[in-house]
């Protein structure tokens, strides 16, 4: 766990864009609020530049693309059938062991994600980001759910305020009520301190919903543990790596 003054420096290292502005970016985002229904939708799509393209796998499951009997991809966003569809896959293909997360936008459906986030970290799944994965906005909460989380140095992952089907954000609620509860919950059900549980909730709310805040593998790994590259454990093969054009400092692709 973290201490109390890490997690103080790294707000304040989020807070103090000029400090942070090799490391994070900012990129304004066209979402439509109005698009906010049920579980409420909180994905952020992106301009790929990818040279590789995603994985079709020998079987799909949603979302979810199995690449053989041991890894899966997530490739597109989820939504309220993806839990069903993950239990689906996971009876057709128990010995499925990581969630490789490639391209992975966010959510349709944020309460559905959040079960699907409890469901990885029930069965013991672990989530790596490969070199060149993206991992934005609800599917950060997958990420966390690993039981155990690896991300490659190439690895990048944005973070925004959610926003209700109302228009309303975190800030229009008090921090005790359900709708920013639920998500401190999630992280302390994911590992993480009733500190590091809010450090990490401000932190994705420290922009609006129409912006995002991106940072790679190192800031990740400043927030939570990551383990080792499972590329360099013995008998990893075949890692799934995608090459994606740079980010210039404002978030967009060059």
């Amino acid at each position: 766990m973290r201490s109390s003054a890490v997690l103080l420096g790294l707000l304040g290292l989020f807070a103090a864009s000029p400090l942070s502005a090799q490391t994070i970016s900012y990129e304004d985002v066209e979402l439509d609020a109005d698009q906010f229904v049920d579980g409420g939708e909180r994905n952020l799509p992106t301009q790929w530049a990818s040279v590789t393209p995603l994985p079709a796998g020998v079987a799909v499951y949603g979302p979810f693309r199995v690449l053989d009997g041991a890894r899966a991809a997530l490739v597109d966003v989820t939504d309220s059938a993806s839990p069903a569809q993950f239990a689906a896959m996971l009876r057709d293909y128990p010995g499925i062991a990581e969630i490789e997360m490639i391209d992975c936008p966010g959510t349709e459906d944020d309460l559905a994600n959040l079960r699907l986030g409890r469901m990885i970290r029930e069965k013991g799944i672990a989530t790596h980001v490969p070199d060149g994965g993206s991992v934005r906005s609800g599917g950060v909460e997958l990420f966390l759910a690993g039981a155990r989380r690896f991300a490659d140095p190439g690895a990048e992952f944005a973070v925004h305020s959610w926003i209700d089907d109302t228009g309303l954000e975190p800030d229009d609620y008090a921090a005790s009520a359900p709708e920013n509860r639920r998500y401190i919950d999630y992280y302390r059900q994911m590992g993480m301190s009733p500190l590091e549980a809010q450090a990490f909730y401000d932190m994705t709310n420290s922009v609006p919903f129409e912006s995002a805040k991106w940072f790679g593998t190192g800031v990740m790994g400043l927030w939570v543990n990551l383990d080792r590259d499972p590329a360099a454990d013995a008998g990893f093969q075949g890692a799934t790596s995608l090459t994606l054009a740079p980010r210039s400092s404002n978030g967009a692709r060059l």
